[in-house]
């Protein structure tokens, strides 16, 4: 027979404990997030449809980006058993400096249009965590002050070799004098993407007018409050060059770009130079031999050429052409600190996230940003501890499968080239 007996109120109150309201509304919403899917959300419901499209949509059909994300899906861990990591270290060293987590934040591009706060946000949060910042040629905060906001903390600049090429050249030497200590050379700009969604929503910078703009805005007038009460949308780098938007944004896409280019560049910068755009093996181990300090594996989100390599499928392969201690870096897709921990497992040296950070930054400005850190964080650490290592470095390919979902068709493509006569298995260990 069970036991019965009437409510005893101080029981009651023990399993019952209520939890104090929250005032503060930004606090309130970036606290429901859990996850960088759970910020994306937020972000879409605060931002007016084109500046969130603007951020979340690729080029064309969008196949780049989810293939991008699904290859990060389809991975299997092999964790190790009774291997104590009760706490662990997620630092790394990543060209020449440190970085207190082994991800950084990716250059992006009119990021005021977002959040009024833009790439200081950015650049504060970064500076907070201990990891690097990049300032994209295209960013809408000028080079010095993103270095006021982040004065000690690691600067990077992305840069676009632009058809004025002394407009290129006079963004370098801001860079170099303002203490950034890497550049990246972008190289998948030729031309720009077709990135669909912008035209269909009529984007352009500064947003026009319509009339289904301004019902998209009603139920977001904090959105227009903040663009129309603070300084004019511009790309605050090239504000003294010249030109309108319009035209500030052909001139950033060249294709007559060229390994020359890379050179002139190089002879002009006194840190670090990466190369960020890199698409298959051939140009990695090119890259690599001509002496570069890193590249960086990546299919601009997206964001260019539909259909494009997958950047965490590239880096096994990549990796063991170019060496395991060349600085192999990868960005696209990234949404999950697993993902950022497959990609460390698999040659990586470090990884860079661009949207994860733009839904943070909508979904709550500043504290949105440090929010999308903190997951992330949080997210690599339990991964490790689950995987029973206590380090970065401790992370070896062993610990991941790249699971097979798309096979190149055997003698046919470049793809195929490396893979000639491998049957399709289901699961392909890296």
């Amino acid at each position: 027979m069970v036991q019965r007996q009437l409510p005893k109120i101080p029981e009651l109150l023990e399993l019952m404990q209520f939890k104090k309201p929250e005032w503060d509304a930004t606090k309130r919403r970036l606290d429901s997030a859990l996850t960088i899917s759970d910020l994306r959300t937020i972000a879409k419901r605060r931002t007016p449809k084109a500046a969130f499209d603007y951020t979340d949509g690729a080029a064309e059909g969008e196949i780049s980006l989810r293939r991008a994300r699904q290859a990060f899906k389809d991975i299997e861990f092999h964790p190790d058993i009774l291997r104590p990591a009760a706490s662990v270290d997620t630092s790394v060293e990543i060209l020449g400096g440190p970085s207190a987590l082994p991800f950084g934040i990716a250059p992006t591009g009119f990021t005021r249009l977002m959040q009024t706060e833009g790439e200081i946000a950015g650049a504060g949060a970064a500076g907070a965590a201990g990891i690097p910042f990049t300032l994209s040629t295209l960013g809408t905060t000028s080079i010095e002050n993103v270095r006021a906001a982040n004065p000690h903390g690691r600067n990077w600049f992305q840069l676009y070799v632009m058809r004025d090429r002394e407009i290129s050249y006079g963004l370098v030497k801001r860079a170099a004098a303002a203490g950034f200590d890497t550049l990246m050379f972008t190289v998948d700009t030729p031309v720009a993407g077709a990135r669909l969604r912008d035209k269909r929503n009529g984007f352009s910078i500064p947003p026009q007018l319509t009339l289904g703009t301004i019902v998209n805005a009603i139920p977001r007038p904090w959105w227009w409050v903040d663009f129309l009460t603070t300084p004019k949308l511009e790309f605050a780098s090239l504000t003294t060059t010249g030109g309108t938007v319009g035209e500030l944004l052909d001139a950033a896409m060249d294709p007559t770009i060229s390994y020359e280019d890379l050179e002139v560049i190089r002879g002009m910068w006194p840190g670090k130079l990466v190369v960020k755009g890199v698409q298959n093996v051939e140009d990695s181990k090119r890259l690599i031999d001509r002496g570069v300090d890193g590249i960086i594996l990546s299919n601009h989100g997206g964001r260019q050429l539909d259909r494009a390599p997958i950047p965490f499928r590239l880096l096994p392969e990549v990796v063991r052409e170019v060496g395991k201690d060349a600085t192999v870096m990868v960005d696209t897709g990234i949404m999950h600190g697993a993902d950022i921990v497959a990609s460390m497992a698999l040659g990586a040296k470090f990884t860079l996230i661009g949207r994860a950070y733009l839904y943070g930054l909508m979904a709550g400005g500043r504290r949105g940003v440090d929010r999308t850190i903190e997951i992330l964080r949080s997210e690599i650490e339990r991964t490790m501890k689950l995987l029973g290592v206590s380090t970065i470095a401790e992370l070896e390919p062993r610990h991941v499968t790249q699971l097979q979902r798309l096979t190149p068709v055997p003698g046919v493509g470049a793809a195929a080239s490396s893979r000639a006569g491998r049957s399709a298995p289901e699961r392909v260990k890296a």
